[in-house]
């Protein structure tokens, strides 16, 4: 008899959770609705987080309740989709694993809590445009968000908050106590139409936001912060991905800002997966120690056609950087920035040929990188220590820079040159201080910029309304 009470109740709780789920439905709409946001596509389906138990204290592991809810919700994903709200309070969990056709909500007050206990965080195989982990030779750590082999996924909020809580792992890694990669916040790989926005994003283990072999992807008002002291904290890495926008973000890094990747070394250019295409836009980048932008230094699947424009970097080290090294092969090509403002700035231009990091000692020394056509346009910088340290590859000059109506004050040291090039080429026009003998001035040029729209900036985003309570 108690056997079969307990049988009834399963079911019965069985049957609730169900047709709570089926009881809520969220559509595209723009009038009376509770919840409202901006998303790639709305969801038919909507269940909460407590649906399935989880306990928002900041104690209870939810690691479970996590993967139980989003597969459960997965059947959905051929009938208008999914989406699971995270109500305010304190989710604590591990890594958990996203599916298709279904939108994570995190609602203002909710923050999703990364645990420290690392056996939450399950290994997977080294990348393989890196041929081992990015940190240490072993493989790697799941991220906290993960998801591969995915279609139609947004992570998204009203400002809901990811904390990774990473200070633990940088100490440790610090310690050289890792052999294995720390995990990112936020990484899907092999996916296509993406969005991650409308979000803050604290503490990261590592890199934050994660696309990789991926496209289609908008990356959009996001406020991600660590410390400027962070290990490795890298803001966005767009890594071999296609048709990618990144705006209206607001990053305070340990690291890059925003690093565009390809794959290290002989790893990357095997499997020669670019990116391309990309759009950054309305970006502010804080990073005492690297860049507003690099490109690299894994470049080796190759970097091309990446526009920048209207974005500010204040006491940073340098604003658009190029990373490589012999060994890299791949290419840095067609790349186009205008409109930045940068205040408080070691470099404001720099590119580095003798990025010395391998993944192992079976790079070739033939593998000779090509960087042509960089192009930076309409500059205001102030505060600056050198305006440029542009130092080429030996035998393989970095060619076809343009640099045009460029104004920057100084803050020179006695006997200091404001410019140190070597092995470039390229020309300039209304640039202030006078550049370096191998940008040779030529008037009336305006370094180019695409009149053209990538195809991810037509994409526009639905109002999708919920009428969950």
């Amino acid at each position: 008899m108690g056997l079969s009470l307990k049988f009834k109740t399963n079911v019965l709780s069985a049957i609730v959770i169900l047709g709570m789920l089926s009881l809520r439905v969220a559509e595209c709409s723009l009038h009376n609705k509770k919840l409202a946001y901006q998303a790639i596509n709305c969801r038919k389906h909507t269940a909460i987080l407590t649906d399935f138990g989880a306990v928002g204290d900041g104690k209870t592991l939810n690691t479970k309740v996590f993967n139980a809810a989003i597969r459960n919700l997965s059947r959905y994903a051929l009938d208008g989709g999914a989406q699971l709200i995270v109500p305010p309070g304190r989710w604590l969990t591990g890594s958990f694993n996203l599916t298709s056709h279904f939108t994570l909500f995190i609602e203002k007050g909710a923050v999703i809590l990364g645990s420290q206990d690392e056996s939450q965080w399950p290994p997977l195989p080294v990348l393989p445009s890196y041929g081992r982990g990015r940190d240490a030779p072993g493989g790697r750590l799941s991220a906290l968000i993960f998801g591969t082999n995915l279609t139609d996924v947004v992570i998204t909020g009203n400002n809901g908050t990811i904390d990774g809580q990473g200070a633990t792992w940088w100490k440790k890694y610090r310690a050289k106590e890792y052999n294995v990669t720390r995990p990112y916040l936020i990484e899907l790989m092999y996916s296509n139409q993406i969005q991650i926005s409308d979000l803050t994003l604290l503490d990261s283990p590592s890199w934050f936001v994660h696309p990789i072999y991926s496209s289609n992807i908008i990356v959009k008002g996001l406020t991600i912060i660590a410390s400027i002291y962070s290990a490795n904290t890298d803001g966005v890495d767009p890594d071999s991905c296609s048709n990618v926008r990144i705006e209206d973000c607001y990053i305070v890094s340990g690291d890059d800002c925003i690093a565009v990747k390809s794959g290290w070394d002989q790893y990357g250019y095997k499997l020669g997966i670019p990116t391309q295409h990309l759009i950054i836009r309305r970006v502010t980048c804080i990073s005492p120690f690297s860049a507003l932008i690099a490109l690299g230094s894994e470049m080796s699947g190759g970097i091309q056609d990446v526009r920048a424009e209207d974005i500010t970097a204040i006491d940073t080290e340098s604003a658009v950087r190029v990373k490589t090294a012999v060994g890299r092969g791949g290419y840095v090509k067609d790349i186009y920035v205008r409109r930045m403002t940068l205040k408080n700035m070691k470099y404001a231009f720099w590119m580095a040929g003798n990025y010395k990091q391998h993944p192992d000692p079976n790079f070739d020394l033939k593998a000779i990188p090509e960087i042509n056509g960089i192009n930076y346009r309409d500059v205001v910088a102030t505060n600056v220590t050198f305006a440029g340290r542009l130092d080429g590859i030996t035998g393989d000059p970095f060619t076809g820079i343009c640099i045009s109506n460029v104004t920057m004050t100084m803050n020179l040291k006695e006997n200091e040159l404001p410019w140190n090039c070597t092995d470039i080429a390229g020309v300039t026009s209304k640039v202030t201080p006078k550049p370096c003998a191998s940008l040779y001035e030529k008037q009336g040029v305006n370094c180019a910029f695409p009149t053209d729209k990538l195809p991810i900036e037509d994409v526009q985003l639905k109002t999708c309304s919920s009428v969950w309570k």
